[in-house]
């Protein structure tokens, strides 16, 4: 039997990491907007969660989500790249969308760079549609693809 990987909520102790995985996985080309103290101010936000994944390395990915009353929105989520293409990152966001399902939030939004079709096409696979595009959205240099998951809203039980 697999052992399903661990996935935790990520602390201050693990901001540099997350922010040199943002940097060196995500922003590569756009100068450094995730910051470790960014990280840190995502992990101290209550609407927040920052969660992460252990793997061959101390973190081999990470999430971070936003939660709103209506929406989420995923900022960012990455795997190492000598991790992906086992489950890592599906496990990781489908971690990060269960308070949102629990807590009734309707959608689930993120911006994904419009030169990654290897993310487009994984963001895809997990359920999420295109809702349009964002000239210039990263820095001015590169476009972003919207996309949405809508999740899926407990009917409301009729009163007796």
């Amino acid at each position: 039997m697999i052992a399903a990987p661990a996935i935790r909520l990520g602390t201050s102790r693990d901001a540099m990491l997350i922010a040199q995985m943002s940097r060196d996985h995500i922003e590569q080309g756009l100068g450094w907007s995730w910051t470790p103290m960014r990280v840190q101010a995502a992990v101290r936000d209550a609407a927040t969660n920052v969660a992460v994944i252990c793997g061959q390395r101390s973190i081999a990915g990470f999430g971070i989500m936003h939660y709103g009353d209506d929406c989420a929105h995923l900022a960012l989520l990455a795997v190492h790249p000598d991790e992906r293409h086992h489950g890592l990152g599906a496990s990781l966001l489908a971690w990060l969308e269960k308070p949102a399902s629990v807590a009734g939030i309707v959608r689930i939004r993120l911006e994904a760079r419009a030169d990654n079709p290897a993310a487009i096409g994984f963001y895809r696979r997990q359920g999420y549609v295109e809702i349009g595009r964002v000239g210039g959205y990263y820095r001015g240099a590169v476009d972003a693809v919207r996309l949405e998951k809508l999740l899926a809203v407990n009917p409301v039980l009729p009163t007796r």
